[in-house]
């Protein structure tokens, strides 16, 4: 009952009532307006027990010098200036303390639906095997050793080994890459990843909270525990704040002997600017970015990326712009140009469903080319198609598909296969009856800007990583392309946390961008972390910090120039309140303010700090 009493008055709209009847409590008396109670009343107990509750809260249950804080502190100056009487400047601390409450909750609220979502990967069905029949159960109800059928389409829902029937399997989910993967009799295969063509049998090896998908989720959450929230730089100093206002306070008593200015000391020396000062500056630099398409989540994110000295990239979908392009078109006959050899892949791929096939095809049709029709059109999951055009017997797969149909590749041909895996791409042989005649290849593109992004975090002093799902081969040629030089190549989730801790145990502060499902236990891991808000997976976007919405990679060196600005002037901000609070001291002890206008001198050096802080939201000299 407290709480919500606490919650309800600490709210936006009473906050404004308080505010309202501080005014009242101003202007009135000044406008000839007798009132039989002072509308200040109001806001003391509007704004005031609230910050009473936190005081006594802390003290309760932080440990050790954390029990002080600014909370307690101006707590202490609102009931002096009460027991002389000074009803407004004890409203007007509580009042302003307020105010940079709701300013620090507005910018450290963090959407939790991306756990939830993470959850829903989660199947709830698989199709067991026994006895030779089919039947459908929970999937908590499968256990380790269990024959499982998987059809295209489905979601695999554990960890297994495929008995029998091969595959292509979109396991994304779990390592970001950008190709489906394919499986045959005896490859691993991950719950929460898809099965895209052909039905498999496997044999649940790992089940319920041992599978993938559940440590993915586990991850999550662990790693979200361990997110701290951010202090407020007022409570940092409040453990030397707190002593010295009361010994100020104290001496300017026993100096003067007048209570009056012991009173009106205290009241000008509460961080209410301080309280402001942090709140704004981060608002305002949120504002900043927000205009040029970056969401910054909190304050602590935006601090934490200014400190970044380690920036670790994710390679699909990230570095890259995450969709596959024609790279290479090699005629292995001299009769066959490269027009003619995409124009008989692309008819022979025109009824296909892999991701390959399909890229084909859309290049061919970009370039002009538009397919014929092909006839007796055969698929062989995570193989390749074979099918008749103009009366010619075409295959389009992998040298184990071209082997099994009679058409086998020379050490040439081979060479040249080598070269392309060693650049990362994927290579689709086109054989003419029993002859190889070329081979088209396949690459995910690399961001324009990627390496001017790498070279400029190189520049500021950052040092750059790449952690991929993606082979070693692959991670090798893209991360030379842009530039990175330290390279962690086929990872699966638990490897990405495991490198960024390694990382952090070397004293590095990391920042981890990506965009898939499988990166969000590394981006709740690391120091603080950006997501590809358009393309990336709505679980990436709420699990990181910074979410990139027109997918600009280029606006992390930006990002990291507003923090800094952003930290300097939450600094300068400091250092003007201080010395405004300083000099109200000096003007207290002279006796020339007493708690009312020392008050509204405190609550001038506010506004000043405030109006500072907001000059960051038009800045120009970032991008």
């Amino acid at each position: 009952m407290l709480k919500k009493i606490n919650d309800f008055l600490a709210g936006l709209p009473m906050t404004i009532v308080g505010g309202v009847l501080l005014a009242c409590s101003f202007a009135l008396p000044r406008l000839g307006v007798e009132l039989l109670v002072d509308p200040a009343w109001g806001t003391v107990v509007i704004s005031g027990v609230p910050l009473l509750y936190l005081a006594v809260w802390r003290v309760i249950h932080n440990p050790g010098i954390s029990k002080i804080s600014s909370a307690l502190l101006i707590t202490i100056a609102m009931f002096a200036a009460i027991a002389i009487g000074d009803l407004f400047a004890a409203g007007e601390v509580a009042f302003i303390m307020a105010i940079g409450a709701i300013l620090e909750d507005r910018t450290t609220n963090r959407a939790r639906k991306g756990l939830r979502q993470l959850i829903r990967l989660a199947p709830v069905r698989g199709r067991r095997i026994r006895e030779g029949r089919e039947e459908m159960i929970p999937a908590e109800e499968i256990c380790q050793g269990d024959v499982l059928r998987i059809l295209p389409g489905e979601t695999i829902p554990v960890d297994g080994i495929i008995l029998n029937g091969e595959t292509s399997v979109d396991q994304s989910v779990m390592t970001g890459e950008s190709l489906p993967v394919d499986k045959g009799v005896g490859e691993e295969v991950f719950c929460g990843t898809v099965n895209c063509f052909g039905a498999v049998d496997i044999t649940a090896t790992k089940v319920g909270e041992d599978s993938s998908l559940q440590k993915l989720i586990r991850m999550v959450q662990e790693a979200e525990k361990r997110q701290a929230p951010m202090q407020r730089i007022a409570d940092k100093c409040a453990s030397w704040l707190v002593p010295l206002a009361l010994l100020l306070a104290v001496g300017a008593y026993l100096g003067t002997g007048n209570i009056v200015t012991a009173v009106t000391i205290l009241v000008v020396f509460c961080p209410c600017a301080l309280v402001l000062a942090t709140p704004t500056a981060i608002m305002a630099a949120i504002g900043q970015a927000t205009k040029h398409g970056v969401i910054i989540k909190s304050g602590e994110a935006l601090e934490k990326m200014g400190k970044a000295d380690t920036i670790a990239f994710d390679k699909t979908g990230t570095l890259t712009c995450g969709r596959l392009e024609v790279s290479d078109i090699l005629s292995f006959d001299k009769n066959v140009s490269k027009t003619e050899l995409l124009a008989l892949a692309a008819s022979a791929e025109s009824r296909s469903e892999h991701p390959l096939g399909k890229a084909i095809v859309a290049h061919a049709r970009e370039q002009g080319l538009i397919p014929a029709q092909a006839g007796a059109f055969r698929m062989t999951a995570g193989r390749g198609v074979c099918a008749e055009v103009s009366g010619r017997r075409l295959l389009c797969g992998n040298e184990k598909f071209l082997g099994e149909h009679g058409a086998g590749i020379d050490n040439a041909v081979r060479q040249e296969l080598e070269l392309l895996h060693a650049q990362g791409k994927a290579s689709v042989l086109v054989a003419d009856g029993s002859r190889c005649i070329g081979v088209i290849a396949l690459s995910d593109v690399v961001r324009p800007e990627a390496g001017q992004v790498v070279s400029r975090l190189h520049a500021m002093g950052a040092g750059t990583v790449l952690l991929t799902g993606d082979n070693r081969r692959a991670a090798d040629y893209f991360a030379a392309q842009v530039g990175i030089h330290r390279i962690h190549a086929e990872l699966l989730p638990e490897e990405k946390v495991r490198c960024i801790e390694t990382l952090q145990r070397e004293g590095r502060r990391v920042c981890m961008s990506g965009d898939g499902v499988n990166d969000a236990p590394a981006l709740k891991t690391a120091d603080v972390s950006v997501a590809m808000g358009g393309m990336g997976s709505d679980i990436a976007v709420e699990a990181a910090d910074i979410a990139l919405m027109g997918d600009d990679i280029s606006k992390i060196p930006y990002i990291k120039r507003l923090s800094a600005a952003a930290v300097k002037t939450i600094k300068a901000s400091i250092a003007m309140s201080m010395t405004i609070n300083f000099a109200a001291i000096v003007l207290s002890l002279l006796g020339l303010l007493n708690p009312t206008t020392g008050a509204l001198v405190h609550n001038a050096g506010s506004c000043f700090v405030v109006l500072f802080a907001a000059l960051l939201y038009d800045r120009k000299d970032f991008i």
